[in-house]
């Protein structure tokens, strides 16, 4: 058996935990604790929130959609996937080590969709996000914490 490998770890906003970043051959994880958030080889609940959204925004020109996590870009990529060139996809992460991640070690798993110019990262709090304003969305995927019920940051209660 191919043993686990920690890779990274970073701090969460309020500090006082640690995601850690692990890979075991090609397949990676990112752990809190000794909770797994993400695994590499998971990726149905991402896709089908993806492809849930974006069906019902189908017929919308110029789409804008605001995922809230970049986790490991399943939900991302999916996204990309179901929209045509003129959408454009704006992913907010509230953990920026979870961006270098996505390009450095787990770049092959993005695939290149962080070089796709319809996507926009910003590392910043998606409630940050809706509640400044910035942009009238047709669509916001929240692909934070592990749902209502896995809160890994406090602050994230108030978006469910």
């Amino acid at each position: 058996m191919i043993p686990w490998v920690q890779l990274d770890s970073a701090k969460t906003p309020d500090g006082e935990q640690e995601l850690r970043l692990k890979q075991r051959g090609s397949e990676f994880s990112i752990m809190l604790g000794s909770n797994e958030l993400m695994n590499s080889r998971l990726s149905g609940s991402e896709q089908a929130l993806a492809k849930l959204a974006c069906e019902r925004i189908a017929g919308h020109k110029q789409p804008k959609i605001l995922i809230g996590g970049l986790g490991m870009g399943f939900t991302l990529r999916a996204a990309l996937a179901e929209l045509g060139p003129d959408a454009s996809i704006t992913v907010a992460e509230l953990v920026p080590a979870v961006v270098a991640w996505a390009r450095g070690p787990m770049a092959g798993i993005f695939d290149g969709c962080l070089d796709d110019p319809r996507v926009t990262i910003l590392e910043s709090d998606v409630g940050r996000v809706i509640g400044a304003g910035m942009s009238a969305w047709d669509a916001i995927l929240l692909d934070v914490d592990n749902g209502p019920e896995g809160i890994v940051y406090k602050d994230n209660d108030a978006l469910y």
